[in-house]
């Protein structure tokens, strides 16, 4: 077939994530008038109102998942804290022999802290690394994905290819010190309970602990 015989009722066009639709509307619209041999007999219709309902979705999408990172990281905290007071009870006599020996209870206090921020920040390093394993899970995922259902050659066109094999997971990396010290604040913040817990024991008592 020429281009003479070839009647096209509708071209759908795709822009990549975060490009101006608006704008490559306008492109369109300006190439059209360029090339095309007869006036105004074409559309050019941009789905805002998919669009708005796409961002309504992002945004909801996005408020669940803080949510269950904030609650993620509270029942965390709640974890190393209760991990630090087992080892303050567990250790209360060598926090009396230290007291003993002349440790202060700002001594101690930095002790069961720095101990705290070690645990935090360990626990940070491990999510940070999970996290950058993603996109090699997923690239993989993918590939068994069109493998099994052979969406390469039969369903390229399928629901599931556009959701789910055309997505590309990416990395923000300014996020990643951002989780660290996120990781290492939740630490401190629940570590100082325990922290305090253990200079406020008598010395004495302490010593007497089995």
């Amino acid at each position: 077939f020429t281009a003479e015989q070839v009647e096209l009722n509708q071209i759908t066009l795709r822009v990549k994530d975060g490009a101006d639709v608006l704008s490559t509307a306008d492109v369109v619209r300006d190439s059209l008038k360029r090339n095309h041999s007869t006036d105004n007999d074409y559309a050019i219709v941009v789905p805002l109102e998919l669009l708005r309902q796409a961002d309504q979705i992002r945004s909801i999408f996005n408020m669940v998942l803080g949510s269950i990172a904030a609650i993620s990281l509270v029942v965390g905290g709640i974890g190393i804290m209760n991990i630090m007071l087992a080892t303050v009870t567990e250790r209360t006599r060598e926090i009396g022999i230290r007291r003993a020996l002349g440790a202060t209870r700002n001594d101690i206090v930095n002790q069961f802290l720095t101990e705290t921020i070690v645990l935090s920040g360990t626990g940070g390093v491990i999510g940070i690394i999970l996290g950058l394993l993603t996109p090699f899970a997923f690239g993989t995922i993918k590939s068994i994905a069109k493998t099994v259902l052979q969406l390469d050659a039969a369903g390229g066109d399928s629901e599931f290819s556009k959701l789910f094999l055309d997505m590309e997971p990416q990395i923000a990396w300014w996020s990643l010190p951002m989780a660290f010290g996120i990781s290492v604040a939740i630490g401190v913040i629940f570590g100082v309970y325990p922290a305090r817990s253990a200079a406020r024991l008598d010395p004495i008592e302490a010593l007497r602990h089995e």
